[in-house]
Parts: structure tokens; C-alpha cells; sequence
């Protein structure tokens, strides 16, 4: 389980707190959902979670155990927004391998079956994909890792209707083994897939029931 206990995070350079004692609780194999608009804190929170930012107080736990910042990178895979302009490799088996080379097509081709895409070809050009398959794909990237817990950035974003509900058809089927953090502006169809959702302002977080988000494309 993911415990968050008053974590806080206030950089030198700004006046305010950008998170301010942040409690969460997230189970095994749960869909989370956080909502808020640009410049809530959200995306920071993702950060710090995935080893990127340093929080300045609070604690993380995982499993009853207290996580330092250096092993945060190894509990979580995190797939940005937008994350086909992260994409490296020339091919999608390059993708896959960046940074594993190691990786044999057993695994590689598990974390496509994982996401849908185990019929597309290993020597596609990631950039040649349709919109959806890139996200399906940056999801694999990160699941071939491994992560305790796997965070999306707003992973609707940009896609159109229905590609948003074969995303939130993905990630339901996905929480069937993985444990799940999302942020988003959007919680549209992701409401109806989530165990637990929470809303974000100015920093400050507050656990909401999912079915009170159900209809709203924006917060």
C-alpha cells in the first residue's frame, strides 16, 4: 500500500508551499484519481512520487516501509503528459530496450500483450503509431520496468472521445495487476473506472467519492 503522511513541498524559490501536507492512501491493485486544474500542485505531486523533485517534509511509505528519495525511482514508473514527445528510439523494440538492453522478446513481448499492441511490428518507427498506440506504448515502457506502482499525467489529454474510453478500458484491466495513480484535469471516463479519487487546490488534497465526478469533463 502507498501511504503519503503530511508530505509537503516548499522550494526556496517560491513564497507559497506548492503541496502542503498531503495524506493518501493507496491499496494493491487500485485505480487512484487525482483531480485538478493547471497549477494545483498535481503534476509536482507525480514528481516527487517518481524520484524527480525532493519533497521538503512528510513521509512516503510503501508496504508499511518508509521510502527514501533514492529508491523512489524504483517504486514507480511515471508516463508524462504528452509522452509521445519523450519517445527516443528509431523503432518500438528501441523504446522498449532503451535503457535495458538486456531485455529479451519474452518480456518485450509480454508488456505489448500487457497494453494491447502485441500485433504491431517490433521495427515500427514509434512516431509512425496512431495517437492511442502511442500512449499504449509509453505505458509498456514503463511496465516492462517492473514499478510497484505505475502514474499517468493526464493521459487523456489530446486524445479525442473514443479514444479516452479505450485508454480508461485499458487502465481498467491494467489495475488487475498493477496498482495506478492518475492526475488529471479531465476525470470524464477515469471517475467511473476509480477506487478511490481525491480532488487538489492550491496544494491541498481532499478524498471525494468517484460517483460525484461521474459526468464532469472538468472540475
Amino acid at each position: 500500500m502507498l501511504s503519503l503522511k503530511n508530505l509537503s513541498y516548499h522550494p526556496p524559490a517560491t513564497q507559497n508551499p506548492i503541496l502542503k501536507a498531503i495524506n493518501l492512501q493507496l491499496k494493491p491493485q487500485e485505480l487512484g484519481v487525482i483531480v485538478g486544474r493547471s497549477g494545483s500542485g498535481k503534476s509536482t505531486l507525480l514528481e516527487i512520487l517518481a524520484g524527480l523533485a525532493e519533497r521538503t517534509g512528510g513521509d512516503i511509505y510503501w508496504k508499511d516501509r518508509e521510502i527514501i528519495s533514492l529508491h523512489l525511482q524504483q517504486l514507480a514508473g511515471l508516463v508524462f503528459q504528452f509522452p509521445e514527445r519523450h519517445f527516443c528510439g528509431a523503432t518500438v523494440l528501441e523504446e522498449l530496450r532503451l535503457g535495458h538492453p538486456e531485455l529479451g522478446s519474452e518480456e518485450v513481448l509480454e508488456a505489448l500483450k500487457e497494453v494491447g499492441l502485441e500485433n504491431i511490428s517490433l521495427g515500427t518507427s514509434p512516431h509512425d503509431l496512431s495517437g492511442g498506440q502511442q500512449r499504449r506504448l509509453a505505458l509498456a515502457v514503463q511496465l516492462i520496468r517492473k514499478p510497484n506502482i505505475l502514474m499517468l499525467d493526464e493521459p487523456t489529454a489530446g486524445l479525442d472521445w473514443s479514444m479516452r474510453i479505450n485508454l480508461a478500458q485499458l487502465l481498467a484491466k491494467l489495475k488487475e495487476h498493477w496498482t495506478l495513480l492518475v492526475v488529471t484535469h479531465d476525470p470524464g471516463e477515469l471517475s467511473k473506472i476509480a477506487d478511490r479519487c481525491w480532488t487538489i487546490q492550491d496544494g491541498r488534497i481532499q478524498a471525494i467519492a468517484p460517483e460525484s465526478l461521474y459526468g464532469k469533463d472538468e472540475l
